[in-house]
């Protein structure tokens, strides 16, 4: 006797439909299927994702446009150069470099042992890294990885005042 695959699913939301369930292993099927009965169907769960998803983006867009305005506030403030790359990587490398350099001084100056001597030399490697990749590459670095990442940044990731290099 062949094991039953298309199932009918009387789903959460009221719905129904056939599933066929040939792709998943035969002693898998029946409490798929019942798995299936708790869940909304496809069109009920993309409706209501696309009413949650909405608001996110938004938010979203609202807390990324905050955070452009802190790092560009903080980029003139503190004499930064622009950085290079595509237009989608220089806002995001700019939000990356704000974050980490603020993350560093607060561990190395404000709660470390470093005076504003030793910050000023790091400060003026800062403004040597232009590529907005790096500093998107480094996103995820601590603060006090700063100092040896900036160490180790390389002929690329350095601006250059020639153009046609």
């Amino acid at each position: 006797m062949a094991i039953q695959t298309v199932w009918s699913i009387d789903h959460a939301c009221g719905h129904a439909d056939e599933r066929d369930l040939s792709s998943r292993p035969a002693d898998k099927r029946a409490s798929f299927a019942r798995w299936l009965a708790t869940q909304d169907c496809t069109d009920c769960w993309r409706a209501s994702r696309e009413r949650t998803t909405v608001p996110t983006q938004e938010w979203l867009a609202a807390k990324r446009a905050e955070e452009q305005q802190a790092a560009a506030d903080w980029a003139a403030q503190y004499d930064m150069p622009p950085l290079e790359g595509s237009s989608r990587a220089v806002p995001w490398g700019e939000r990356c470099r704000h974050a980490l350099v603020v993350a560093a001084y607060t561990s190395l100056v404000v709660e470390g042992t470093w005076n504003d001597g030793d910050w000023a030399l790091t400060e003026e490697k800062i403004r040597t890294v232009l590529r907005a990749g790096w500093w998107i590459d480094q996103r995820e670095a601590t603060g006090t990885d700063l100092p040896e990442l900036l160490d180790a940044a390389t002929v690329n990731d350095l601006g250059n005042e020639n153009p046609f290099r």
